[in-house]
């Protein structure tokens, strides 16, 4: 803790700027209700309100942001992390608040198991060649 110059004290170093731990922005919880498993590729998407999210008593700054930040242009969970300067996990329980009260939602990539086979690839790319 440090003193200003009027002899009050703040909870932050001037350099560092102010310090939230990670479970303080997710009250403790390391899920959010209903969440899935969300990949670093995930790509969050805002949904189009009317509303402006800083006005949803039940949203925090961080909540804020990420609308903001994937409002223009759809953001990664890695990307959201990095520009946030939060943890993964913070971002993914954030992520998830706001899935569940519409405010985004997630397009999770698509499992290799369900990606079309090397082979059939080929045998198309052959195909359109032949014409």
């Amino acid at each position: 803790m440090s003193t200003d110059g009027q002899g009050r004290s703040h909870w932050f170093d001037d350099e560092a700027g102010p310090v939230v731990r990670p479970y303080a922005m997710t009250r403790g919880r390391t899920t959010s209700a209903g969440q899935h498993r969300l990949d670093l590729i995930a790509v969050v998407v805002a949904e189009p309100h009317t509303d402006d999210p800083e006005g949803d008593q039940s949203l925090s700054p961080e909540h804020v942001d990420i609308v903001d930040l994937c409002r223009d242009n759809p953001q990664s969970v890695a990307e959201l992390s990095s520009e946030l300067d939060l943890p993964i996990g913070v971002v993914r329980v954030l992520i998830g608040d706001l899935v569940a009260s519409e405010w985004v939602h997630v397009n999770r990539p698509v499992p290799p198991a369900e990606l079309p086979d090397e082979s059939i690839l080929r045998d198309v790319i052959n195909g359109l060649r032949a014409l």
